[in-house]
């Protein structure tokens, strides 16, 4: 790694992140069906149909897990908490098995020395709540509000920093619109519908935070860099509508109050009655910003398709095991973006940066330099964003372990420790190894 930690600001956190489906073991300790046991349990929509009754064994390996984040001399953890792990119906009775879990949980990350960021939603919707159209409806919000009002009461006082929602691009559109995702939908008006909400149940949060006296409250936003295909009038405009519907929707609504016109031209006649009284609810301050990035697209219209008619093009760049094309100035441009345009000098996080490759086990050693060289070159890409005047707090590498990755199951290995899913047999990287080196110059 060419970067030691004087190479940033006094206390620039360094850390790894998790989420609690894709890690724990949905199927111990008392947790409730969410919408991604059923999308899984569904022909065709996940590889081989896989789910996380098991993932990583987190539930209980969590203790040794921590001792890896430890031992790579990094900062902080970045995890989730499971709202049906909480709240196994979304709604009433609490899971008191959830709750001391993630109590024990907080208690280990501080007894290590690790600072404790919680997301609160990475993605697990109670399936009782799916059932009553989940992100589409209008009462999400207060649900949501009441489940962090649970969590909260619990672990609240000792975490060093708290996000409501994650990605909520893939919440709603690439789950309602692509359908990639739980739930599955193909639904424009659905897709509106789930937009809109899952910003307001932001605000909600952020309420219910604020009234507890919660410091450090932020959420985690992912950006996908949009670039035009080629020099067409046509292919900038399919770069700034797909700009529009995958970064600008959530971050105009938080710092500004506004939706992008461009998005709501698209969305015409299908956002919930009276969406624009809820944009003061949305539009409050937070005290910081994670930013998720991975690659960037080369965008061009689709001539034959409906709206939005935007297609990507293939890239010549060198791609990750997702197929996703590597480019670490992507990253620089979002942090220095965020920062002239949306945010000033409220800190940003990287919250989530990270590669998959088809990594195994070799003679009890795992070779991956290519995602060692994506670990530096993003990590440069954010002191560079620095040295141009973005207020950057930490880095996170996601993901700490192998874990379930969603639609592709366990086929895809984002993680810094190999997990043989098998045996639960954890096998730091030579990626984790270089970055815990790189880590313990001028701690």
């Amino acid at each position: 790694m060419n970067f030691t930690r004087a190479d940033f600001p006094d206390g620039f956190v360094f850390g790894a992140a998790t989420a609690a489906y894709q890690i724990e073991g949905h199927s111990f300790g008392g947790a409730g069906s969410t919408h991604w046991d059923t999308f899984a349990a569904t022909q065709g929509n996940v590889f081989k149909a896989q789910d996380g009754a098991i993932a990583c064994d987190h539930y209980h390996k969590f203790e040794d897990d921590l001792d890896l984040l430890k031992d790579a001399n990094m900062d902080a953890y970045r995890f989730s908490t499971s709202w049906a792990r909480v709240l196994p119906e979304g709604r009433g009775q609490v899971n008191q098995e959830g709750l001391d879990f993630y109590d024990r949980l907080v208690d280990a990350i501080l007894a290590r020395g690790l600072k404790p960021f919680q997301t609160l939603y990475h993605w697990e919707m109670p399936s009782a709540l799916a059932d009553l159209g989940g992100w589409t409806n209008p009462d999400v919000g207060k649900w949501f509000g009441d489940f962090a009002d649970v969590i909260m009461g619990r672990i609240g006082d000792r975490v060093e920093a708290v996000a409501t929602l994650n990605e909520p691009w893939c919440v709603a559109f690439l789950s309602h619109y692509l359908g990639h995702h739980a739930p599955g939908q193909r639904d424009i008006r659905a897709t509106a519908r789930a937009m809109h909400h899952v910003n307001l149940a932001h605000g909600v949060a952020m309420e219910r935070l604020r009234a507890r006296g919660q410091k450090n409250c932020g959420i985690v936003l992912n950006f996908d860099y949009a670039q035009p295909a080629d020099d067409s009038d046509s292919a900038r405009a399919a770069a700034d509508l797909q700009d529009g519907i995958f970064n600008r929707w959530f971050i105009e609504a938080i710092t500004k109050g506004t939706y992008p016109e461009v998005v709501l031209k698209g969305f015409e006649g299908h956002m919930p009655k009276g969406w624009e009284d809820d944009m003061a609810v949305i539009n409050q301050p937070i005290d910081w910003l994670g930013v998720n990035y991975y690659t960037r697209h080369l965008m061009s219209e689709d001539v034959s398709a409906v709206w939005p008619a935007v297609k990507s093009e293939d890239d010549p760049l060198p791609k990750t095991g997702m197929d996703w094309a590597i480019y670490p100035d992507g990253l620089k441009h979002f942090l220095t973006r965020l920062s002239k345009d949306y945010v000033g000098d409220t800190p940003l996080y990287v919250t989530e940066n990270g590669m998959a490759w088809d990594d195994d086990v070799v003679d009890g050693e795992v070779p991956d330099p290519v995602r060692e060289n994506f670990v530096n070159d993003h990590i440069l890409a954010a002191k560079a964003a620095i040295s141009e005047g973005a207020n950057v707090k930490g880095f996170f590498y996601w993901s700490l372990l192998d874990n379930y990755e969603w639609a592709f199951g366990y086929d895809k290995r984002f993680g810094i420790v190999h997990v043989d899913y098998e045996t639960q047999v954890r096998t730091p990287k030579a990626s984790y190894h270089a970055l815990a080196t790189a880590l313990r110059s001028n701690r």
